[in-house]
């Protein structure tokens, strides 16, 4: 599968050497699923993981009973993930063309997805995953504000692709978010009643 994407031309740890950075941070005591407590706290029966890397978020929401799809673009996070919860649904697809065919309650992308997509294709990332909410359902991005990306224009994207603006945070434990953070948690919804541009629910 071609790509371009800044994830998998960076010089970052990846596959078990990105699994193992998070394994340390668990065995020293610090909260390593934050992400999946604050998707849990609105209670979805299904959730799309969209840039799922090894599994971290996906697999602790199963265990909180939540129906999830983990999708990355990357085979050698996926290997992982697929190690560790051979039970759950791991595709490897890209973001930016993505079309599963069915509707979430929520979709999430945390660890920056959105700052290691192929540049330029950003508009089209937020597009396609917003296609898979379900009518109300909620996109959740949490990402590094930079040049790569700014609120301006992550909001565009959302607004352009049907969605709403509904709280944002600068941490996954929601602190809020004032000026100056360098970071940030934003939660937009789609619109009741049909939805957005996706094949019908198959929940």
């Amino acid at each position: 599968m071609a790509d371009t994407s800044a994830w998998m031309s960076a010089s970052v740890a990846r596959g078990d050497a990105y699994e193992q950075r998070f394994e340390r941070l668990a065995a020293s005591g610090f909260d390593v699923h934050g992400e999946a407590a604050f998707v849990s706290s609105f209670v979805p029966a299904t959730v799309l993981d969209a840039g799922c890397g090894t599994g971290r978020v996906a697999i602790e929401l199963a265990r909180r009973g939540i129906d999830v799809v983990g999708v990355d673009l990357d085979p050698a996070m996926l290997e992982v993930a697929r190690r560790k919860a051979p039970e759950l649904d791991w595709r490897e697809a890209n973001l930016a063309t993505l079309d599963l065919g069915r509707r979430f309650d929520l979709v999430v992308m945390a660890g920056n997805v959105l700052v290691f997509v192929a540049p330029g294709t950003e508009a089209a990332v937020v597009e396609r995953t917003a296609a898979h909410l379900a009518p109300g359902g909620r996109l959740v991005a949490g990402f590094r504000l930079g040049a790569q990306l700014s609120l301006d224009d992550y909001d565009a994207y959302t607004s352009a692709a049907g969605l709403t603006f509904e709280s944002r945070f600068a941490t996954w434990g929601r602190a809020p978010f004032l000026g100056g953070t360098d970071y940030a948690v934003s939660v937009h919804r789609a619109p009741p009643g049909e939805g957005l541009d996706a094949a019908p629910n198959q929940t």
